[in-house]
């Protein structure tokens, strides 16, 4: 009897997962043409003019608000050269998760697969951005990927937003934006809110002062280059620190700080750097004063360039 419902179990959660990957596949060729599967994979599948490469996995929802994903080392090394994508589903999901493979490629690199030749992956589904956590490389925050945008741009270039060269302070400006959107209260420190670049965003107000319950770590919360804190509860649910020409192990040493003598704080903390240093974030993670104070399993990477298009796709939402 235990077999015979374990049976149904599996061909339960196959069954969900045809369903989604099926329409999935249907929306993506009503948008892009004909797909065709490549051999030797059950999820690697290729635009017919040979434009795309895209690699399906998919996961129910565990808990609530995560999803568990096994990359297979075989299939990732296929998608390397080409304008390739990951693609994580999941069950009610209204938006794909697209993830250009290029901008990870090194980070996959930097690690080993399980024993079964498998990256472990896991995506967090949460309303103030979705992060991806690889296993031993660290999560990074992946809502600037949610949606079709970036393979309409690897399939016609010419569809790419041109990405600016952005300053330190017009990334501040940017993070600012986006957590005011999502209705949380600002906290730029003092000596940068005349920096503010109001050309690039709406205006939003920053926060007097930081709550009074984290005073315990103020002198070094009020250095932290952007924070959001919840409305109306005092809570703090982001802190973001601009890595523009400072160490990337400057921000995090801060945040071992505040996660240390407050660790009921809860927040996420996302160093925030250009694209080069992504593979620098996952070394200097795996430092063991991180992984001893466990800022390893909390810490996101985040570029300027998701920074930038997470802001163009919520402010046009």
């Amino acid at each position: 009897m235990a077999e015979y419902m374990l049976s149904a179990v599996t061909r339960g959660l196959h069954s969900m997962a045809n369903l989604v990957k099926t329409a999935f596949l249907s929306r993506f060729a009503e948008r892009y043409g004909a797909l065709r599967k490549l051999e030797k994979s059950q999820s690697l599948y290729e635009l017919s003019d040979g434009k795309a490469r895209i690699y399906i996995r998919y996961s129910k929802i565990h808990g609530g608000k995560g999803t568990f994903y096994g990359l297979r080392k075989d299939d990732l090394v296929r998608l390397e050269g080409y304008n390739s994508v990951v693609c994580f589903l999941w069950e009610g999901q209204s938006d794909p998760l697209l993830l250009p493979f290029s901008d990870y490629e090194d980070v996959f690199q930097s690690i080993s697969p399980a024993r079964d030749g498998q990256y472990k992956a896991q995506v967090y589904i949460q309303d103030d951005g979705n992060e991806l956590y690889i296993a031993n490389a660290g999560r990074f925050n992946v809502e600037a990927y949610m949606g079709w945008q970036e393979l309409d741009a690897l399939i016609d270039k010419s569809r790419l937003s041109p990405m600016p060269k952005l300053s330190h302070s017009q990334v501040q400006t940017l993070l600012g934006s986006i957590g005011s959107i999502k209705g949380h209260e600002i906290w730029i420190p003092m000596n940068d809110r005349n920096k503010l670049d109001w050309s690039i965003t709406d205006r939003f107000d920053c926060h007097a002062m930081l709550p009074y319950r984290y005073a315990s770590v103020n002198d070094i919360l009020s250095e932290i280059d952007v924070i959001w804190i919840e409305r109306g509860a005092g809570k703090l649910s982001g802190l973001f620190e601009v890595e523009h020409s400072t160490p990337v192990y400057s921000g995090l040493l801060r945040f071992d700080d505040i996660h240390l003598v407050s660790p009921e704080i809860g927040a996420r903390f996302s160093v925030v750097s250009n694209v080069e240093r992504r593979s620098l974030f996952v070394r200097q993670l795996k430092r063991p004063t991180f992984r001893t104070s466990r800022l390893d399993e909390i810490c996101t990477f985040l570029d300027y360039a998701d920074v930038f298009r997470w802001h163009n796709r919520i402010k046009n939402a």
